[in-house]
């Protein structure tokens, strides 16, 4: 008896609120006593669910942050300067580089004006000791490229070549009076370099098959051959070149610059991908380089490689921000584009999608810091590296075709972004070390085999 009370104490406390013209009009649509009785039969717990659901009819809940970084790995691994650091990177590039990049990208021209602010920031060279450089470590390096990437990978392989192979080349094979020569100056992008050792016809077997020769002749080296692919190549104005010494059939590394007798460079034109990079194919016809201007540390291909470990950790995290670029614009879209009267968020294959994209995208994350955690503990190994670019590469395929997919035709126009991402992500899946190349180095360290030709 006290339950049949208590319910129809809430039945007319419900009906009392109710606007009788509208109850009139609710009674042609439906059989108001056998919703009365249904009522009654409604326990505490079921009336209290029934009223905070129409209490809260009308109000919009708020759309949670649309946030890359799942598992908070920034928040956790970071101080708070370096914290700092990258909050003001990514305000820089919200505001410089994302309204002008589709433009650019389409025009596949370099937004030359950027490269005085980004010198502001005083960012390049960022884990080297001294010339200027600011000593961070090798996370807080590979965040950066992330960030960089998430807007634009044509920016980030710019800075990569830039900061890491460029410089990298100088700072890690180079004589103490090159260092002083010309990393200062590069870390303020008062000189842009280069670095060139894939050819026309040598990519992945570089480390044995160069064409492109050296040959000393009294203090000087005459260089011959091409090489292909050449990032910054157009306007750089030096350009790390690889060659095969003609006497010892060792390669060797050249500081070449663009003024050098024997040096021309085209530019490479309609590409798919990273079309603001500027890649050049370079001609050398008996170029002339100074002995001054070998490095000097650099004797052979092993010594090469000591900067591809390095840079191909960064392209694993460049992997990483091409994928979180397009893991957000996507989800941001599925919020507000609606299909049916609703949200295309609001359906379950599209979340489904956007979970697989996500579950991917933190993966990468998480192999990315541990890597960097290697790097900056001195243990980082060829194989580590690779591990990386290959599963991130391949990560970051999936997630942008799976962007792509939720954004329906709209993911094919450049104004929406996710379509540029599409297309960068087959050029981070070849350069620094096809898949193929980058698995049997890995293969190589878990089975003791060889499987190189």
């Amino acid at each position: 008896m006290a339950n049949i009370f208590s319910s129809l104490k809430n039945a007319y406390q419900l009906f009392k609120s109710v606007d009788f013209e509208k109850l009139s009009a609710l009674s042609k649509k439906v059989d108001l006593p056998k919703m009365l009785n249904a009522a009654t039969e409604l326990d505490e717990q079921q009336w209290q669910g029934l009223m905070k659901m129409m209490s809260s009819k009308g109000k919009s809940k708020p759309l949670p942050e649309v946030e890359g970084d799942f598992y908070h790995l920034g928040d956790e691994a970071l101080k708070d300067e370096d914290r700092a650091l990258q909050l003001k990177i990514r305000a820089f590039l919200e505001k410089e580089v994302k309204p002008i990049v589709n433009q650019y990208w389409l025009k596949a021209e370099f937004p030359f004006e950027l490269i005085p602010k980004l010198a502001e920031l005083n960012i390049c060279g960022l884990t080297y000791q001294g010339y200027g450089c600011a000593g961070k470590s090798n996370l807080m390096e590979g965040i950066l490229a992330m960030e960089m990437a998430r807007i634009d990978t044509s920016i980030s392989t710019f800075f990569g070549v830039q900061s890491g192979l460029a410089m990298g080349s100088i700072y890690l094979l180079g004589s103490e009076a090159q260092k002083q020569q010309w990393l200062p100056s590069m870390q303020q992008f008062k000189t842009i370099g280069a670095f060139g050792l894939t050819e026309p016809e040598v990519g992945s077997a570089a480390a044995g098959g160069l064409t492109t020769t050296c040959k000393r002749v009294n203090n000087k080296w005459i260089i011959n051959g091409q090489k292909k692919w050449i990032g910054n190549a157009t306007f750089a104005d030096i350009l790390i070149i690889w060659a095969r010494d003609e006497e010892s059939n060792e390669v060797k590394g050249f500081i070449v610059k663009k003024d050098n007798p024997g040096f021309a460079v085209e530019k490479m034109l309609d590409k798919m991908a990273l079309r603001i990079v500027q890649n050049g194919l370079i001609t050398l016809t008996n170029c002339e380089v100074d002995e001054e201007d070998r490095l000097q540390n650099a004797n052979s291909f092993k010594d090469t490689a000591k900067v591809l470990q390095m840079t191909r950790a960064g392209v694993a995290w460049q992997a990483v921000g091409c994928a979180r670029g397009a893991y957000e614009a996507a989800l941001k879209y599925t919020q507000t584009r609606k299909q049916f009267g609703r949200p295309i968020a609001s359906f379950q294959l599209i979340q489904n999608h956007l979970v697989e994209m996500l579950s991917n995208l933190t993966a990468m994350q998480t192999l990315c810091f541990r890597l960097s955690q290697l790097q900056d503990q001195g243990l980082l190994t060829d194989e580590h590296a690779s591990l990386a670019k290959v599963f991130c590469s391949m990560r970051t395929r999936d997630v942008v075709s799976r962007a792509r997919e939720v954004m329906g035709g709209n993911g094919i126009l450049l104004e929406y972004d996710v379509a540029r991402f599409v297309a960068d992500a087959e050029a981070i899946y070849s350069y620094e070390g096809t898949k193929e190349i980058n698995t049997l180095i890995v293969g190589r360290a878990i089975t003791g085999f060889s499987a190189f030709v």
